[in-house]
């Protein structure tokens, strides 16, 4: 019976030597793919797109509001810089088929030779499907970075920052985590979806751009004033996050099938404790169920579920969640300690989220989870008694966050000092410029079409007495002007004349 309901089979790529899979004049390319997988696959890809803009109104929302339309800008500015960097060469430094352990090659440049034969992530989906899916993910990792320009970075310094980390940091970080080829990867270290290219990368290099660009005007004072300026914003982002992080993790499986509903069941759920236990511990403190906190807590869990997500049971999600949300929470006060004015936590959230997710890969990896898809054999974590595993993730999780926070620096200080002879590369705009915004001075636009006063001037409880009483005087003084006029007949209140 079985043998009469089975599937027809694929043809196989056989021993095709064609760097694009075939002729497509010539042959049905599509032949060696199942079309699931493909369909999977591309929707995957416009849900990672879509966490991008939830990423600037995450970060749109913290911010003050005379800076919140520039963090959506840059969110989607850094979608445009990457897809084109991609293109050019990043695909090939990453996932070339002839990669080095470190870097790739440059066969691929351009997308040349980008078409049809199985990828080197894997051979279920084609190199070009391949491409574009994690093309998304080089967008988002930088997209994460750059929030550190929060209110006194400038556009174009930033712009060739995007350009030059995604190839210098992110493309050897991804090749040596995912290529085949890379030292990492051969090493045995474990990670799913990004625990280490994309968030601990983006978190260490959030940090360093901070230390770069130094404080903000009035940090450290009641001048400056730290409350998210519209909550409705981060709210916003969190839910375009939440959804989008399926396509992240549950597409990371690269096919559809047991082990992308795993992912997609996991981190769903680690969401949520990562959203509760960071809610609790503010709780704790203050006695109020902060939103904000909230939406904190969820991306939170999504960190730390990322690089395991397709490797873990659906228990060990609880704990990704708890531990994540919880030290997460506390690492937000790590910039007092570091001295770093890190304005919307993206390393406490990312790179140490991601952290504690390697770590906890480690502990919890466990071989039947990974084979749910039918082909990936790992030796696990603790659950199968594969000791060594912990070993493997803290050398990827330190030579990743290592590489990226030095890189970075570099990167900036090269910038930097070219600025001091072309004033539009400076990094940081002047105090002026900061007074003003960032949106007005950069952009010439703004999020809202009103100006916000009483969350950037706090006026003293006797000058506002006093001011209340002169506004009160005024408006008796005009009402008393308008009636000598009335009774003259110089003024028609409803001619105007």
């Amino acid at each position: 019976m079985a043998d009469s309901q089975s599937f027809v089979p694929l043809e196989t790529f056989g021993n095709n030597t064609d760097p694009n899979g075939g002729d497509s004049l010539n042959h049905n390319l599509n032949v060696f793919y199942e079309s699931g997988d493909i369909a999977w696959m591309i929707t995957a890809t416009a849900l990672v797109l879509l966490m991008i803009p939830g990423v600037g109104f995450f970060y749109s929302g913290l911010a003050r509001r005379k800076s919140a339309l520039s963090l959506i800008w840059l969110s989607v500015m850094a979608t445009a810089v990457v897809s084109f960097q991609w293109f050019f060469w990043g695909y090939s430094l990453t996932f070339s088929h002839h990669a080095g352990k470190y870097i790739g090659n440059l066969e691929n440049i351009g997308f040349r030779n980008v078409l049809a034969a199985p990828s080197v992530g894997s051979s279920k989906i084609p190199d070009l499907l391949f491409a574009v899916y994690q093309g998304m993910f080089a967008c988002i990792t930088v997209a994460l970075a750059v929030g550190a320009v929060a209110e006194r970075g400038k556009m174009l310094p930033c712009i060739i920052f995007m350009f030059i980390w995604t190839t210098i940091v992110y493309d050897p970080i991804a090749c040596w985590t995912w290529n085949p080829n890379g030292w990492s990867f051969v090493m045995g270290g474990l990670d799913y979806a990004g625990g280490t290219p994309v968030h601990i990368a983006s978190g260490t290099a959030a940090l360093a751009y901070s230390y770069m660009l130094g404080k903000r005007r009035g940090h450290g004072t009641q001048e400056l004033n730290y409350r998210p300026h519209n909550v409705t914003h981060i709210v916003i982002g969190t839910v375009f996050l939440w959804v989008g992080w399926f396509g992240f993790n549950a597409g990371s499986g690269l096919s559809a099938n047991l082990r992308a509903v795993m992912a997609a069941f996991v981190t769903n759920l680690a969401a949520s404790m990562g959203g509760v236990t960071w809610c609790l511990v503010d709780y704790r403190l203050e006695r109020k169920w902060s939103t904000v906190g909230f939406c904190s807590g969820v991306i939170a869990g999504l960190v730390a579920i990322t690089p395991g997500s397709g490797y873990v049971p659906p228990w060990a999600a609880v704990i990704y969640g708890a531990v994540g949300g919880a030290a997460c929470n506390y690492a937000t006060k790590l910039k007092y300690f570091l001295r770093a004015d890190d304005a919307l936590d993206i390393f406490a959230v990312h790179a140490v989220g991601g952290f504690v997710g390697n770590l906890l890969t480690a502990f919890f990896a466990a071989d039947y989870i990974a084979h749910l898809d039918g082909t990936t054999v790992i030796a696990g974590g603790w659950l199968n008694h594969n000791w060594i595993q912990l070993g493997y993730q803290l050398a990827d999780s330190v030579a990743g966050g290592t590489y990226s926070f030095v890189g970075t620096c570099i990167i900036l200080a090269g910038i930097d000092f070219v600025g001091r002879f072309v004033p539009a590369l400076r990094l940081r705009a002047s105090e002026e410029e900061e007074v003003l915004g960032i949106d007005d001075v950069e952009i010439g636009e703004f999020a809202y079409d009103y100006v916000e006063l009483t969350r950037e001037i706090k006026i003293p409880e006797d000058d506002a007495l006093s001011h209340q009483d002169s506004e009160e005087h005024e408006l008796q003084h005009m009402q008393t002007h308008e009636k000598n006029h009335d009774s003259i007949g110089s003024h028609n209140p409803l001619t105007g004349i």
